[in-house]
């Protein structure tokens, strides 16, 4: 009794058809669910944020807390 000869040819291309679809499909469920995942929580978080911010109101306790080189405290 002699062992089977192994399938070699025209393997890889048999195993890329089924593989790359595979692949393919998995990477698009990645990237849905990064984008709704991260990125979507992310992008509402700082729009949320800067809803409420005030830049001026952030420079002047900036300012009264010293942290300016060049803009004295109106303490001083």
């Amino acid at each position: 009794m002699s062992l089977a000869k192994p399938a070699m040819r025209g393997l890889l291309a048999k195993r890329l058809r089924f593989h790359l679809p595979i692949a393919f499909a998995l990477s698009l469920v990645a990237a849905a669910a990064f984008k709704y995942g991260v990125t979507e929580p992310r992008k509402q978080a700082y729009a949320d944020f800067y809803k409420q911010y005030d830049a001026m109101k952030e420079f002047n306790a900036m300012k009264e807390a010293g942290v300016f080189q060049s803009v004295r405290p109106s303490g001083e």
